[in-house]
């Protein structure tokens, strides 16, 4: 049995891509998009007809109807490769606007259900920050589930538990990327690799958290570097993983095992925290590394999300 195949044993595996011709090799549950993979798929041949023809139909209706049209279209094709559910993301530019966030989320409901798309098999994906977590909280009560990403605290994410979310990103590959920054030449990558991870770390601190106190939320490791840091989450409820890593796991035999586990969890002794919107804001103004990377990945996805509506004009 080769390591992908092991690994689905004990978590869901889920595809991190726009590249939906990709999927039908390693066979994920679901799929996971943002803009930056979106940008990177409609720049390949075997997908620039999909932008073009939501140009040539939608354009003149404005650039953020043409958007939603282009995500939902490569939404609806990814679900035609997998069982499960496609995550569909808000635009990053209304991060900070609870309102506006929660508008654009149905749209894009709305359009997938124009397509015949069950609302169960959608995730909107929405940025960690105060704003967004409560407009998350509003689609939730509205029966729309969300996938909260750009998340490397842990006061982020209880307080998407205490939202009760559908699921979480923790971004665990950004926070290996600050952290080895930080150290710089000092760096000792065999140390601090795979349990001994920041990122692993902080992925483990929050489902052993979520499994104490019986938070519904799913937790989903997101944003890998290497396959050490995806073996060294096998248990947690999902993974996301891009195509190339998902290619070294499915050609390596070696042995797998179970490193997050439910029960052992709630054995554990963890305090029970929650936070109001000044406590949140006061843990993540604490958290250096959070506060950097939820800012950067913002502005990133901004910048990718100017780069395809300069495409579409």
């Amino acid at each position: 049995m080769n390591q992908l195949d092991a690994l689905k044993q004990f978590t869901t595996v889920v595809a991190d891509t726009g590249d939906f011709n990709q999927l039908a090799a390693y066979a994920p549950q679901d799929a996971t998009t943002n803009p930056s993979l979106i940008l990177k798929a409609v720049q390949k041949p075997d997908y620039a007809h999909l932008l073009a023809e939501a140009v040539a139909r939608y354009g003149a209706q404005g650039l953020d109807e043409t958007m939603n049209r282009l995500l939902v279209r490569f939404g609806c094709e990814i679900l035609k490769h997998i069982p499960g559910r496609v995550s569909t993301e808000v635009d990053a530019r209304l991060s900070f606007d609870t309102e506006a966030t929660v508008t654009r989320a149905r749209r894009i409901i709305d359009l997938y259900q124009g397509e015949g798309v069950h609302v169960d098999r959608v995730l909107i994906k929405i940025a960690s920050t105060w704003e967004g977590i409560q407009a998350a909280a509003r689609l939730e009560r509205d029966g729309i589930h969300t996938n909260l990403t750009l998340l490397f605290s842990f006061a982020q994410a209880v307080a998407c538990g205490q939202a009760k979310v559908q699921l979480i990103s923790p971004f665990v590959g950004r926070i290996y990327d600050w952290h080895k920054k930080q150290v710089g030449t000092q760096w000792d990558e065999a140390a601090m690799a795979e349990a001994n991870d920041p990122g692993v770390l902080s992925v483990k601190a929050i489902y052993n958290f979520y499994k104490k106190y019986g938070v519904a939320t799913e937790v989903m490791g997101a944003s890998f570097r290497n396959v050490g840091q995806i073996t060294a989450l096998a248990g947690c409820d999902l993974l996301t993983i891009s195509p190339e890593l998902l290619s070294q796991l499915a050609a390596s035999t070696a042995p797998l095992h179970r490193q997050l586990d439910a029960d052992s969890a709630k054995a554990m002794h963890i305090d029970y925290v929650q936070y109001d919107e000044a406590a949140f804001r006061f843990a993540l103004n604490q958290d250096a590394m959070a506060t950097e990377k939820l800012a950067e990945g913002i502005r990133a996805f901004v910048v990718d999300t100017i780069k395809l509506e300069a495409l579409m004009k």
